[in-house]
């Protein structure tokens, strides 16, 4: 194998592929990538569950394939200069030069690299890349990370008419982002992506307007973005039926400005660590939220302006399920429902119709073990 590049080009596949790599592995090759030479340079990452590969423009010499450990492979060519990098193999040597650096390394045997799975097309779907970047972005904080109930650790995508919905759940908090698709497909469908696989694709996405097709298989799914695809297993099983879950039978409506609201809990938040049960304990008043918090090492209190009245509920919650919906609203002002100490709040953007939100996100309260006053 005997190939030339611009250095940017192979560093910048190289990021991407190894994001699919093991970071530790019985199987050597899981650790490395890929490379295969022929009509055009191709580089692989595969670690069993996930699998991305990437074209690279090339000058190829001379075809042939070879597996390189993904981290030392990075580093040589991350510290080459800005200039053209010349790799050339002999068995399983490896040689790397550009410029007046050169490097000598071995390789891994290409038959120890196991095959990406094939999918066969069954469902299909295109959006941009900026929409589907950003109903990840929306949504995945919500994804489970219990393995007791595995269909919970990826976020359902449903296509329903010319409406793609993204959920996650994990048990305490449901997060919902909503999008019309320009080309409808033919039937309704839905699937699960594991969240692990989605935090690959936000980060190869980007924000551009070029679409992402997304094809999903009897067992696998595949995200074509431009010159590179990664395929991920689909997660089998029961989704849960988050129609069924949102309750909109809330009596107190408020409106809060989001960045306010936020400053007001990240404050409070402050003495609230991850490893404490204790709550964010709010008490809705006319016109106010009363924030405080009390932990072993002290205690805190702010307030927030609203719009609207809580008949003084007194609700818990836990504060930084509250900070990462307030972040994820895309809006600057921002709809909380409300019923009583133990029913969930439900947040969503203001001036949405109910039921055609593009965003939803609800989180069930914290109960409260003991009284307090304002």
């Amino acid at each position: 194998m005997k190939f030339s590049c611009e250095k940017a080009l192979i560093q910048s596949a190289i990021a991407t592929t190894s994001r699919a790599t093991a970071p530790k592995s019985s199987i050597p090759a899981l650790e490395g990538i890929l490379l295969e030479a022929d009509s055009e340079l191709r580089l692989t990452g595969y670690n069993l569950e996930t699998g991305i590969r990437t074209v690279v423009p090339a000058e190829i010499r001379e075809g042939g394939s070879l597996v390189l450990s993904a981290r030392l492979f990075g580093d040589i060519i991350r510290r080459l200069p800005d200039d053209i990098v010349s790799i050339a193999t002999d068995g399983l040597t490896v040689h790397i030069q550009c410029g007046v650096s050169e490097f000598h390394i071995q390789g891994i045997d290409p038959e120890e690299f196991p095959e990406l799975p094939a999918v066969e097309p069954q469902n299909a779907l295109v959006l941009s890349r900026a929409t589907l970047s950003d109903m990840i972005n929306r949504t995945l904080f919500a994804v489970s990370n219990n393995d007791g109930r595995p269909i919970l650790t990826g976020s359902l995508f449903e296509v329903v008419g010319n409406v793609l919905t993204v959920v996650s759940v994990d048990g305490q908090r449901l997060a919902l982002r909503r999008e019309k698709l320009e080309q409808a497909p033919d039937h309704d469908f839905s699937f699960v992506v594991p969240g692990m696989a989605l935090g690959e694709v936000r980060g190869i996405c980007g924000d551009g307007e070029e679409t992402v097709s997304i094809t999903t298989g009897a067992r696998h799914i595949l995200f074509r973005m431009g010159s590179t695809l990664l395929v991920t297993r689909r997660l089998e099983g029961e989704f849960l039926n988050y129609r069924q879950s949102i309750s909109w039978k809330s009596d107190i409506k408020l409106v809060a400005d989001v960045k306010q609201l936020m400053t007001s809990i990240d404050r409070v938040g402050l003495i609230l660590h991850e490893n404490t049960k204790n709550p964010l304990r709010c008490i809705v008043g006319d016109g106010c939220i009363y924030l405080s918090s009390v932990t072993a090492i002290g205690n805190a209190s702010d307030q927030c302006p609203v719009e609207g009245s809580g008949d003084d509920l007194h609700i818990g919650f836990n504060h930084r399920f509250m900070m990462d919906a307030l972040k994820a609203v895309p809006a600057e002002k921002a709809k909380l429902l409300m019923g009583t100490p133990s029913t969930p709040c439900i947040i969503v953007p203001v001036d949405e119709p109910e039921g055609e939100e593009a965003f939803l996100f609800m989180v069930l309260p914290v109960r409260m073990s003991a009284s307090w006053d304002k």
